[in-house]
C-alpha cells in the first residue's frame, strides 16, 4: 500500500527527479553527515545492532537509539490521514 506522497511521485515523474535532487543535495551537509557518521559508530559499538538485523540507529529527542527500521522510515507520515 503506497503513502500520498510515493502515490504522487509515481505518478509525476519530472516533480520525482526534482524531488530526489533536492534530497541528495540536503544528504549533502554538514549535519546530515555528521548525524550519519554519529549512527554508523554507534551501530558499531552496540552489541545489539549487528549486519543485516533490523534494527537501525536514528536520532530522537536528541539521543541515539536503536529502533526496528520500519517505524524509522518516516514513522508512517503519508499514511496517517
Amino acid at each position: 500500500m503506497l503513502s500520498r506522497t510515493a502515490k504522487y511521485y509515481r505518478d509525476n515523474p519530472e516533480a520525482r527527479k526534482k524531488h530526489r535532487k533536492s534530497s541528495a543535495k540536503a544528504q549533502k551537509k554538514k549535519e546530515a553527515v555528521r548525524k550519519r557518521v554519529e549512527c554508523n559508530l554507534f551501530n558499531r559499538k552496540n552489541k545489539k545492532s549487528r549486519k543485516g538485523d533490523k534494527l537501525d540507529c536514528s536520532h530522537r529527542g536528541g539521543r541515539l537509539v536503536l529502533e526496528r527500521q520500519k517505524t524509522n522510515r518516516g514513522r508512517g507520515g503519508g499514511k496517517k490521514k
